[in-house]
């Protein structure tokens, strides 16, 4: 048996990640306490007060479960390729391209290279750079030039999610639209000082930030796209731009400031993660690590959210009072919100949306209902937070008249919020280690607990504008599930079964901290896991669902993984799950952030049913200190963004840590990155 892949144990920083990355992504969180110190129940606590209901949960979970995925549950070990050798270092020689249909590729080794590394017979290009012009006027990228002006007119820095829309009418084009998560002034500035940045160098930043909407024009014979500049839909919001509070707290007293004295127009969108396409064509916006850009947080001020006592780490506090909570301590709570975008109207206000709850934001995907009502699945990407969604009670009106259109803005600003506790059937076998329970699978039951229905609040002793602005606070009293970081969540368009991407807690197990559950099985968790949630009756407005972990990610030697069960000699190893899309043919895809497992970030493909279920295979790997974001995965090609690429701790743009893209004396750039067949033929068939 081959030695595990090395855990990179002694990097205090999350594993794969830098603290460089640490700094600026998310202000340094996996260095602050927790901010969720409530005493209620965790699974633990619920499945040792329901024993006298396990059987009747575990029969649930089992029939809703085993319905949803077509019988597939006892068939997926059976059969299966051939097994693999490995080679030494820990990497695998698959050397084969059978496999389910859509992943037939010869999966990449794990490797720490400084490029994007994809399959044998596969091509890739860059379809656009931070600071390349899209809107008229902006100039071409010189990275000795910077200029807010400039960058408030091109590609924004650090793209995550990403979006690819039909555009009628003009063949071969697509609508394509970013986010911009965060700026890295050390390696966007010669000679930064991180201690007296300037305006101008803040208000770059400002400009970075924010979305970016820009057509791009499809190469017929490759999977090649190229943007379109100066297109009438080419789009910038930035941290400036104006966006609108919707839904039941807009205007509470809690959103008002002295710029904003109504609560309802707020100033720019920062920490877009990742996000979501809805059914009538506009994109939704997570706003995630908000708290690191406010000073001077304080316990009235924080509400658990994280808020620093002192300076932030890019001090823009300096240059504008609204990032000073003393000053302006309401202005956070105008930010942790998902944001809808009509990317086809570049004229209008992209909306904040209240009624969805106000909490880190990974991403947000909807699902309709058999009678046309949107469900947003979400999650809040930290430690010992929550899983949410949102069921609207307004029907989604067809076509796109501009009725329609108009109707259907309004989908998101009227429902019911509900958060997710679960519970495990098999409590007396979950032990921190990862073993599997005596019934095979880490599963169990749960049930919607409802939050906040327009302005009625569900919550005893909250009001409803305190659910939607304090949400953390009104999971705590309700006692929902304490999970391990649920990032990206994506319903399965198939067979409706949606899979949250929990990318680790190192936290998990230690004293006063909650212990292990069947949701969350290890202790000191740090590669994470995949859940699988099948709602009751494959209702999406369901307040009950049966789940079970899909994957337990880590290396595959280690007995304290899980693929499915597939068998793991037969996986590529992966660590740290992030976001996650679907191909055409139903297999999930799963991105990394902070592998820990000694390779660089990648992306990964795995077959979701048949007897090939729990198949995993990596498909790319991204260059030094980057990480692999909004992946689209399409017939004819593959869509990442290269997130943070040379984010490697003392890395500056004097003392490059990557050469990623353009190679040898040039400023790295995150991008965003198309890969497709060389012979023009569709992914993975």
């Amino acid at each position: 048996m081959r030695k595990l892949l090395p855990l990179l144990s002694t990097n205090p920083h999350g594993g794969g990640r830098s603290a460089l990355t640490c700094r600026y992504r998310c202000g340094d969180a996996c260095f602050h306490e927790v901010p969720n110190t409530s005493d209620n129940e965790y699974a633990g606590d619920v499945i040792a007060g329901a024993l006298s209901r396990r059987s009747l949960m575990r029969a649930t979970a089992v029939v809703t479960v085993a319905t949803a995925a077509g019988g597939a549950v006892v068939a997926q070990a059976a059969g299966g390729p051939e097994a693999v050798a490995a080679t030494p270092g820990g990497h695998v020689n698959h050397g084969r391209t059978d496999g389910a249909r859509g992943l037939r590729f010869t999966p990449v080794a794990p490797n720490k290279d400084d490029k994007v590394t994809v399959p044998d017979g596969y091509a890739q290009s860059v379809v656009i750079r931070w600071g390349e012009p899209i809107l008229r006027g902006a100039p071409a990228f010189d990275p000795d030039k910077q200029t807010a002006r400039a960058q408030a007119g091109q590609f924004g820095y650090n793209n995550d999610f990403l979006s690819l829309l039909p555009l009628k009418g003009e063949r071969g084009r697509q609508v394509l639209v970013a986010n911009h998560e965060y700026t890295d002034e050390m390696l966007m500035f010669k000679g930064y000082d991180p201690e007296n940045p300037t305006r101008e160098q803040a208000e770059i930043a400002w400009a970075a930030h924010g979305l970016s909407v820009v057509v791009v024009q499809e190469e017929h014979r490759t999977g090649k796209l190229t943007p379109v500049t100066r297109h009438p839909l080419n789009r910038r919001l930035t941290a400036t731009s104006v966006f609108e509070l919707t839904g039941p707290a807009a205007g509470s007293p809690l959103l008002r400031t002295s710029a904003d004295p109504a609560g309802r127009k707020v100033l720019g969108t920062l920490n877009n993660c990742a996000g979501g396409t809805t059914p009538w064509g506009t994109t939704l916006h997570g706003e995630e690590n908000f708290n690191q850009y406010f000073a001077n947080g304080s316990s009235a001020t924080d509400k658990r959210y994280g808020l620093g006592s002192g300076a932030t780490e890019r001090k823009w506090e300096r240059f504008d009072k609204r990032f000073d909570a003393k000053q302006e301590p309401n202005e956070s709570h105008r930010f942790g919100w998902v944001v809808e975008l009509d990317p086809y109207d570049p004229d209008s206000t992209p909306r904040k949306r209240t009624a969805l709850g106000r909490f880190k934001h990974e991403a947000a995907q909807p699902r309709l209902t058999a009678d046309g009502r949107p469900v947003v699945y979400m999650g809040d990407d930290e430690r010992f937070d929550y899983f949410y969604k949102f069921v609207s009670s307004r029907r989604m009106m067809k076509g796109n008249s501009r009725r329609a259109r108009e109707h259907n803005l309004t989908l998101l600003d009227e429902g019911t919020l509900y958060v997710a506790k679960l519970t495990g059937d098999s409590p007396q076998d979950v032990d921190g280690t990862g073993k599997l329970p005596n019934d095979g699978e880490f599963d169990g039951s749960g049930h919607w607990i409802p939050l906040a229905t327009g302005d009625e609040s569900h919550v005893p002793g909250m009001t409803a504008d305190e659910v939607y602005v304090f949400t953390r606070l009104a999971g705590d009293k309700v006692g929902a599930t304490k999970m391990d970081r649920p990032e990206d969540v994506e319903p399965s368009p198939r067979t409706g079964r949606v899979y949250v991407a929990l990318t680790n807690n190192s936290d998990r197990g230690k004293p006063g901290k909650a212990g292990a559950d069947e949701a969350n099985p290890r202790n000191l968790n740090k590669h994470g896991q995949v859940l699988e949630l099948a709602e009751h009756w494959d209702d999406p407005a369901s307040d009950g669902f049966a789940w079970r972990l899909f994957l337990v990610a880590g290396d595959p030697e280690d007995p304290a993984t899980y693929f499915a069960g597939y068998p793991k000699e037969r996986v590529s190893p992966i660590s740290c799950p992030d976001n996650v899309a679907f191909d055409p043919y139903g297999n999930l895809w799963l991105s990394t952030d902070g592998n820990q497992l000694g390779s660089h970030d990648g992306l990964f493909g795995v077959a979701t049913h048949g007897e090939r279920r729990g198949e995993l295979k990596q498909f790319l790997t991204v260059p030094t200190g980057a990480e692999t974001c909004g992946p689209i995965i399409q017939e004819r090609r593959v869509l990442v963004a290269v997130q943070h690429p040379g984010e490697v701790d003392g890395a500056s743009v004097e003392k490059p840590a990557s050469h990623w893209p353009d190679g040898p004396g040039r400023i790295v750039r995150p991008s965003v990155v198309a890969v497709y067949r060389k012979d023009g033929r569709d992914i993975g068939v």
